[in-house]
């Protein structure tokens, strides 16, 4: 048999983004895994609505892939933790959350997640 010569390329053209919100839906056929960066941004020329600067990318994956997806990051969190210790929210989030939950019970709402809308 021959010997044949391959020629890759790989591109990562694509800037790396920063995703500090996330979701995850499905349907019968794919997982969609959708990072999100979310930032408010401060113009002094709009003074009559906030500006929010929403940016995405969204990830589509089979049933299969996304199973698998899944047991990889397990297994790399837990050598993460064995490592650098446990995963916690930071201090500045847990208060947060403590604060909106307590908000909320007093306006008879259920609490929300965080806003970065200020």
């Amino acid at each position: 048999m021959e010997k044949q010569k391959i020629n890759m390329s790989i591109s990562d053209l694509a800037p790396d983004f920063f995703a500090h919100e996330s979701s995850i839906n499905f349907n019968p056929t794919q997982f969609i895994l959708d990072f999100k960066c979310i930032t408010p941004r401060v113009d002094p020329r709009i003074k009559e609505c906030t500006v929010i600067s929403l940016k995405h990318d969204i990830v589509i994956m089979d049933a299969y892939h996304a199973k698998k997806l899944y047991e990889l990051l397990g297994e790399v969190i837990k050598k993460y933790e064995k490592e650098f210790g446990r995963i916690e929210a930071p201090k500045q989030i847990k208060l947060l959350e403590k604060k909106n939950k307590k908000e909320k019970k007093s306006e008879g709402e259920e609490a929300i997640a965080p806003s970065y809308l200020g």
